[in-house]
């Protein structure tokens, strides 16, 4: 959360911290500027925060496996909520979650700034003024060239982050459910563990060339995060698709789909900061580039004016609890596919629990 204080502050500079929960308050304190050092509070709890520092709003930035918990506790103020994803790491946590949000008037506003980036948004545009048709078919792909952060550092603890469906694949199953404009409904997956990234215990003889030995990442048979993991998916439009990500393609930077109607199809990249679209019918392709290289390809800052927005005029969240729930749910499909080999329906919201 503190990466996100200065997009907060660019819409308004006069934020302060005003009150901080950590597990670690030392190692907080030091990520925040000298001025808020000077006056920030630390906390046992939210509600001691909240009854006394009197803030106007809240901010859930901790490790995945706490953000549930947390967001629970908030639930329960009106005030606008910042949540990173994932918004919650097991089936149970997510339907606590969900309802916990049944009867608040807390508003939520989810980290998902892949959907609100302006190459995304304009890739929306363009299909809702029928670039492609009906869209029929998706293709995406997420090779993730820093993808050793999540077995060097404490991503690696599979206790907190589940595997990279939830943690990954979070933002990506979210975002093509908002081109496609449907949710998911249907997920086969398979994941790879243990092939490229591996605990020092498991050497046995000479090292893999192949393979990456690294301290404390598990194996597969107690639990650990995926080299790569791919996934089919159905929305509940009737399109189709197939997503694939990788965390060993370290120089290859790739994060984007193609989306393709019987009148075409459209594809872009993030990391290339282009769209494309090809007509079916006729020999045009068109090409638009867009020049925006912050944070998550503009879409932290976007989410930061939504909030400061939501703070002060009541806006509505751009990206509401509910889209960050829905998402959850497909991951954790295609997480239950990848351990069992089947199909698995994706729990939609408002579902009898």
């Amino acid at each position: 959360m503190s990466g996100m204080l200065k997009y907060f502050r660019k819409h308004a500079p006069e934020l302060k911290v005003v009150g901080l929960v950590d597990a670690n308050p030392e190692a907080a304190k030091a990520r925040l500027s000298e001025e808020d050092q000077a006056t920030v509070r630390f906390f046992d709890t939210l509600d001691d925060l909240v009854r006394e520092a009197k803030p106007d709003a809240l901010a859930i930035g901790t490790r995945c496996d706490s953000h549930t918990p947390h967001a629970i506790e908030a639930a329960k103020y009106d005030l606008p909520l910042y949540l990173e994803k994932p918004v919650s790491n097991s089936m149970a946590q997510a339907i606590a979650l969900e309802k916990a949000f049944q009867n608040t008037r807390c508003k939520a506003l989810v980290s998902f700034p892949l959907r609100a980036s302006m190459l995304c948004e304009r890739a929306k545009h363009l299909l809702n003024r029928g670039a492609v048709g009906r869209i029929d078919h998706v293709n995406a792909v997420n090779y993730v060239s820093y993808g050793n952060v999540y077995f060097d550092s404490w991503y690696r603890d599979y206790s907190i982050t589940q595997g990279l469906f939830l943690q990954k694949a979070t933002h990506d199953f979210d975002y093509l459910s908002y081109l496609v404009g449907a949710p998911i409904v249907k997920v086969a997956a398979m994941a790879s563990h243990g092939r490229v990234f591996r605990d020092t215990k498991t050497i046995a003889g000479s090292p893999d060339p192949d393979a990456i030995y690294l301290d404390g990442i598990g194996t597969p048979e107690e639990g650990m995060n995926e080299d790569s993991s791919s996934a089919l998916l159905e929305f509940a439009n009737g399109a189709k698709g197939v997503y694939t990500q990788a965390f060993f393609t370290k120089r290859l930077s790739r994060r984007g789909a193609t989306l393709s109607g019987y009148r075409g199809s459209l594809e872009f990249d993030w990391y290339q900061g282009k769209i494309t679209t090809f007509d079916h019918q006729e020999p045009f392709t068109n090409v638009c580039t867009a020049t925006e290289t912050d944070s998550h390809f503009g879409g932290d800052d976007r989410l930061a004016k939504n909030f400061i927005s939501m703070i002060r005029e009541g806006a509505e969240p751009q990206v509401p609890i509910g889209l960050g729930l829905e998402s959850v749910y497909s991951c954790l499909a295609a997480k239950e596919s990848a351990e069992t080999g089947q199909f698995v329906k994706v729990r939609q919201l408002g579902a009898a629990c």
